[in-house]
């Protein structure tokens, strides 16, 4: 059963989300709904990964990487 929900918010956000939905060819009540959905998700359990992908997943957590490590370390594999 679909029921109506009336929002009070500044008119430029307003501009922005009717902009936004129409870009998506959705309605503002479509997006705020699927929004809320997503929300209430956010903490359900993560789908299960591949087994490769499980094994490394969070292996660069405590690493600290940049873009300049990244290019050095191209310059030593390549030369």
């Amino acid at each position: 059963m679909k029921s109506k929900l009336t929002l009070r918010m500044d008119e430029g956000l307003i501009a922005l989300a009717k902009a936004e939905a129409a870009q998506r060819g959705k309605s503002v009540s479509q997006m705020v709904g699927e929004f809320i959905n997503l929300l209430g998700h956010a903490e359900a359990p993560a789908q299960k990964l591949p087994p490769v992908t499980s094994s490394i997943r969070g292996i660069l957590k405590s690493t600290s990487l940049s873009e300049e490590s990244y290019k050095q370390h191209l310059q030593d594999k390549y030369g």
